[in-house]
């Protein structure tokens, strides 16, 4: 079958059979976790749910609706991806891409510290979900914080503004709100949700402008990330987390985050280093500077030792 073929009935371990099956196909090898992996934030995300069988569901808001995924590696090259809502008929047409049909590592030269995470990962892709709001709030609810606050925050919002998964998704999957609806969130709650007010006023900024931020998955790289860092609050930092995951940008390097520097330093040289020491060491391997990131993260050395103890986390209700 074709990348894009579909099929029924659903699968027997869900009582429902999904509205689409896709039985994605490629010429290279395959790993559905690893290339699926940045969608979700923390281990708690109601929109993003592996089960103990090895299923990944994740759900997403599509311009025709909303829908429920169920996706399952069937082989070294070969994904099992069931839909179901009333998305289900777009969300089939965008199957080879969000399992990175169209990542292109040619040319890469994987740096000589990271070869045998590479060999691990040798069916890793970069996907491209095609939509921005969905990896732009979350990023935006991560900016200055530490990773468990942004996570609660978002699973919170969630929970209370999204709507119920279609089909036989997991107990508590959401998914995520409309536009219209991240931007009528009241102060309250964004406080209710440990969000300040500087980050909720830039949620609420981008979600007023969603439609032609969402435009951007389909401008080139350059353009796209300028379109969003035209929203006041959206830097580069934020623009990259959202390249990496609504365009598959396997070059946005997230410029600002507080450990990679030290991380990337330490993978590569066995020293810490700086922003621009960062820069410098992976600038060789443009235009695959995430994909380097993302063998560090495989490789269990994303992080370099601690100098110090860690960070308290800050809780924004309590002000």
């Amino acid at each position: 079958m074709t990348p894009s073929s579909t099929e029924r009935p659903g699968p027997a371990d869900v009582p429902t059979a999904p509205d689409i099956r896709v039985r994605h196909e490629s010429s290279r090898p395959l790993d559905v976790a690893l290339t699926l992996a940045q969608l979700g934030h923390g281990p708690y995300d109601p929109a993003v749910r592996r089960t103990p069988g090895g299923a990944l569901w994740c759900t997403s808001l599509l311009a025709t609706g909303p829908v429920t995924r169920r996706i399952v590696q069937d082989g070294p090259r070969t994904a099992v991806v069931d839909l179901w809502g009333q998305g289900s008929r777009e969300a089939a047409e965008a199957v080879p891409a969000l399992l990175g049909e169209d990542d292109d590592d040619a040319g890469f030269t994987v740096p000589p510290p990271l070869r045998d995470a590479a060999r691990r990962a040798a069916g890793m892709r970069m996907p491209r979900t095609g939509r921005v709001l969905e990896s732009l709030i979350p990023a935006i609810l991560e900016q200055r914080v530490q990773a468990e606050t942004a996570q609660r925050a978002w699973r919170w919002l969630l929970i209370r503004y999204g709507s119920p998964a279609p089909g036989p998704a997991p107990s508590g999957m959401r998914v995520v709100p409309a536009p219209r609806a991240w931007a009528a969130v009241p102060e309250w709650d964004w406080h209710r949700a440990g969000v300040d007010p500087g980050r909720a006023r830039i949620a609420i900024a981008c979600s007023r402008v969603a439609g032609r931020l969402e435009q951007a998955a389909v401008l080139p790289a350059p353009e796209a990330r300028a379109r969003l860092e035209a929203v006041p609050g959206v830097g580069p930092w934020t623009s990259a987390e959202v390249a990496q995951r609504a365009f598959g940008d396997a070059d946005a390097v997230s410029v600002g985050d507080f450990n990679l520097p030290g991380a990337v330093g330490w993978a590569l040289t066995g020293q810490r280093t700086d922003e621009a020491g960062m820069l410098d060491l992976l600038a060789p391997y443009a235009p695959h500077r995430h994909r380097v990131v993302r063998l560090l993260d495989v490789s269990g050395r994303a992080r370099a030792p601690r100098r110090g103890p860690r960070t308290a986390i800050t809780d924004f209700r309590r002000f």
